[in-house]
C-alpha cells in the first residue's frame, strides 16, 4: 500500500474529487488539536484557518469528541421530520435563550449556512407575501442557488445562471472603499441617502420581504458595517415592513469576542442565520427569528431530511457549554488585541498594508498599491499566504479580490502559537513588501 503522505494525498485528491472544489491551502491533516494540525508528513501546523472560522473552540475538544461519541451510540439519524428527538428540541431551547429576538423566539435547525440562508429567505417572503430581497456587494451567503444568487462573486456562480430572480444588490457600507475622508456620521448618511435613493431606481422598499446583511463580511474581506447604518437600516425595515435578516454564519460563538456580532450593536433582526463554530466542525446551522415570523412558514416549507442530525445536535449544544466554561468570548478578545497590536505595528511599517480592520477575534489586513484602495494587490497577499504555507503556518485569503489576508484562529489558541504564527507573517511579509 502506497505509503500516506502530503504528496501523494493531493496526487489521489487530483485524480479523484472534482476540480470544482476549491483548493485554498495545500496543506494537509492526519490530526488536530487545539490551535494545532499535524499532516500526513509529520510536520505540525499553526492553524490560522480554523477550518474557515469553524473551529472557534479548537480543533477536538475533549467534551465534544465525547458527547459524539455518546450520541452516536444512541441513534445517529431518525429525521426530525419524522420521529422527533430531545437534542434537536434542547439546542432550540438554547439558542432561544442566547439570541432572542424580541419578547417571544423559535428557531429551525439545518445542517449548512447556505441552508440557514435559503431558509430564512423563505420565511421571510412568506411572512411579508413580497418576493423582492436585497443584498450586499462583497456579500457571501453560501452557494445553492438562492444563496449563490445573493452572493457577491462572480467567480463562485460563473456559469451556473440563470439566477434566483428579484434579487437587488447595492453597495456595502464599506469606508475604506466609499469613505475614509469622512467621519462615520457623515459616510452614514451618506450610504443610507444611498439606500433610499436605490428604492426608486432598483426596487421599491414596499416590495421587499428582505434585507441580508453581514454585520462583519466574511468572505467580502472583513469589512463591518457602521453602527449608525444598522441603526437606519432597522428604521426602514420597520417603516416599510421589511424583514432584517443578520447573517451570522461566520461572525458567531465567540469570532467577535461576543456570542454573535449583533451584540456589538443596538438593534435586533427579525431573523439570523448561523453555523459554522456552533458545532465545532459537525455540520449544524439554524434560523432563528421572531416567533411571529418563524411561525409564518407553512408546514413542510422549510427544513429538509438532515435538519438537525441528533449527533451534529449533541455536538453543538458540547460545544456552547463548554465555550461557557472557558469563557470564548474572553479569549477571543485577548487573541483579537494581540493581533491588532501586531497588524498596527507591521501597518506603520509597509505601505503596502492600505487598511486593517477587526472585531473581536476576526481580524484582517489589506494589501493595496500605491496606498489606493482600488488598486488592490492580491499577488502580494498570494505569495504572503504562500511563504507562510512553507513555514507551516495556515493562513487564507478574502475580498472579492483575494487581497485580504484573514485571521481566525481557535480561539483556545495559546499566546505562544499565536505570536508564533504573526512572526512568521511579519518575517515574510518583510522580505516581500
Amino acid at each position: 500500500m502506497m505509503q500516506l503522505t502530503n504528496e501523494s494525498l493531493l496526487e489521489r485528491r487530483s485524480k479523484a474529487v472534482a476540480n470544482g472544489v476549491g483548493v485554498f491551502n495545500t496543506a494537509t491533516a492526519h490530526s488536530a488539536e487545539g490551535a494545532l494540525i499535524y499532516d500526513n508528513n509529520g510536520n505540525e501546523l499553526i492553524d490560522f484557518a480554523a477550518g474557515i472560522g469553524v473551529v472557534n473552540a479548537g480543533h477536538c475538544p475533549p467534551p465534544v469528541v465525547q458527547a459524539i461519541k455518546d450520541q452516536s451510540e444512541k441513534f445517529i439519524h431518525t429525521s426530525f421530520n419524522v420521529v422527533t428527538y430531545e437534542p434537536y428540541i434542547a439546542l432550540c431551547e438554547k439558542l432561544n435563550e442566547m439570541f432572542p429576538h424580541g419578547s417571544s423566539t423559535k428557531s429551525m435547525l439545518v445542517s449548512t449556512g447556505a441552508e440557514a440562508v435559503e431558509n430564512a429567505i423563505k420565511i421571510a417572503k412568506q411572512h411579508t407575501g413580497r418576493s423582492a430581497v436585497l443584498c450586499y456587494s462583497g456579500a457571501f451567503h453560501g452557494r445553492t442557488m438562492m444563496a449563490m444568487t445573493l452572493t457577491s462573486r462572480t467567480t463562485y456562480s460563473s456559469n451556473c445562471g440563470p439566477f434566483a430572480p428579484e434579487v437587488y444588490r447595492i453597495d456595502y457600507p464599506n469606508r475604506f472603499l466609499n469613505g475614509r475622508e469622512m467621519d462615520e456620521a457623515s459616510f452614514v448618511a451618506q450610504e443610507l441617502s444611498r439606500l433610499r435613493a436605490f428604492f426608486k431606481t432598483h426596487v421599491r422598499a414596499e416590495d421587499l420581504a428582505a434585507i441580508i446583511i453581514e454585520l462583519v463580511q466574511g468572505e467580502g474581506g472583513f469589512h463591518i458595517a457602521p453602527k449608525g447604518y444598522v441603526e437606519g437600516l432597522r428604521e426602514i425595515c420597520d417603516k416599510y415592513g421589511i424583514c432584517l435578516i443578520f447573517d451570522e454564519v461566520q461572525t458567531g460563538f465567540g469570532r467577535t469576542a461576543a456570542w454573535g456580532a449583533m451584540d456589538h450593536y443596538t438593534v435586533l433582526p427579525d431573523l439570523s442565520t448561523w453555523a459554522k463554530a456552533m458545532g465545532s466542525g459537525m455540520p449544524i446551522a439554524a434560523v432563528i427569528g421572531r416567533a411571529d415570523i418563524m411561525d409564518a412558514a407553512a408546514p413542510s416549507t422549510i427544513g429538509g431530511t438532515y435538519i438537525g442530525n441528533p449527533v451534529s445536535c449533541a455536538a453543538s449544544l458540547a460545544t456552547i457549554k463548554y465555550m461557557e466554561e472557558i469563557n470564548i468570548n474572553e479569549k477571543a478578545a485577548v487573541v483579537g488585541k494581540i493581533i491588532m497590536d501586531r497588524f498596527e505595528y507591521l501597518k506603520s511599517k509597509h505601505a503596502a498594508i492600505g487598511d486593517i480592520r477587526g472585531l473581536g477575534a476576526m481580524c484582517a489586513m489589506e494589501f493595496v498599491k500605491d496606498n489606493d484602495p482600488n488598486q488592490p494587490d492580491a499577488e502580494l497577499c498570494s505569495a504572503v499566504i504562500k511563504a507562510c504555507a512553507k513555514r507551516n503556518l495556515v493562513v487564507i485569503s478574502a475580498g472579492v479580490n483575494k487581497n485580504v489576508l484573514r485571521i481566525l484562529a481557535p480561539l483556545v489558541i495559546t499566546e505562544e502559537q499565536l505570536n508564533k504564527g504573526l512572526d512568521i507573517i511579519e518575517e515574510e511579509l518583510n522580505k516581500l513588501a
